[in-house]
């Protein structure tokens, strides 16, 4: 087979059953082909996987053609940002649950590798999110972020009130528990959950969503993605601080002032799709959409009393 891959990055956790079976699979088969296969270095390799060339994560994009990630949707997260920092384009093989992101299911896995490997698939670019941490005296950051920025309150319970600014004017100031500004491909994941839209990742849009707002009237905002976002946190006497997070990764804190500033990011992902990939048919399939719940068997009630 001729392909343009010829260094394939095998990105997962192979300490996970569900991981380490469809990864050895992986494996052989890009084996076969005469191709070389990385993994990321971690603790409890397989015994399949030794001898197998092995290199920290933050250096595997720089070597690998191509990553397929072998995962959930987090797993594809993280292999996304290793991904951008050297535009190789990333295929995701679901071993989660949802799997918004890692769209090729294990039974059609060889398949698809196959085809992929011989140049039959769909390229999508993905825009990220890069978010940093500044005051008077020190930045944090930039980390980039696939689907969301996310600040949280410190302490549970306890709200806290933020203030957005988009291009410099000054927007609303949120009491809650916190916000997360999103990407069109990050709309479908804790956004979604916390009652933002779902955005069509071909949009130019950035979505702004309180979490669990104090006001019933503060709702998530749609802005352009060339849009400059500045939070301000103004701390309450029992909260002093947020957390910020880029796709579940720890940014650091911010307190008073300090501003976390959001971008578009000059990297993106190249995100690589079997042949007749719907975007469409991917939310039907995850969201359930279309289909009669009254006609759906009801869960046994157990015995009578």
């Amino acid at each position: 087979m001729t392909t343009r891959f010829k260094k394939i990055g095998l990105w997962g956790n192979l300490g996970e059953k569900e991981v380490v079976e469809p990864a050895l699979e992986i494996l052989s088969q890009l084996e076969a082909l005469g191709l070389a296969v990385l993994i990321p270095d971690q603790e409890n390799i397989p015994m399949g996987f030794r001898g197998t060339s092995c290199l920290p994560a933050d250096q595997l994009g720089a070597e690998a053609d191509l990553i397929i990630a072998v995962g959930g949707d987090g797993t594809m997260l993280h292999a996304a940002r290793r991904a951008a920092m050297y535009s190789v384009p990333l295929l995701g093989v679901n071993r989660g649950r949802l799997g918004f992101l890692t769209d090729v299911s294990p039974e059609l896995m060889a398949e698809t590798i196959g085809a992929v490997l011989s140049g039959d698939y769909v390229t999508e670019v993905r825009f990220m999110l890069e978010a940093k941490i500044t005051n008077a005296n020190k930045t944090i950051g930039p980390m980039l972020a696939l689907n969301d920025v996310a600040l949280k309150t410190v302490h549970a319970g306890h709200m806290q009130d933020f203030c957005t600014y988009v291009d410099g004017e000054y927007v609303n100031t949120h009491g809650g528990d916190g916000l997360i500004i999103a990407t069109p491909t990050g709309s479908t994941a804790y956004a979604l959950s916390c009652g933002g839209p779902i955005i069509q990742p071909d949009v130019d849009a950035l979505v702004i969503v309180p979490i669990a707002p104090h006001t019933l009237s503060d709702r998530p905002l749609v802005v352009r993605s060339s849009s400059q976002i500045v939070v301000r946190i103004e701390p309450r006497l029992e909260s002093q601080s947020a957390n910020v997070a880029c796709d579940g990764e720890d940014l650091g804190e911010i307190g008073k002032e300090e501003s976390l500033t959001i971008n578009i990011s000059k990297k993106n992902v190249k995100l690589l799709h079997p042949r007749g990939h719907s975007y469409y048919e991917l939310l039907r399939s995850k969201l359930s959409w279309g289909q009669n719940n009254r006609t759906q068997k009801k869960p046994d009630s157990g015995p009578d009393d």
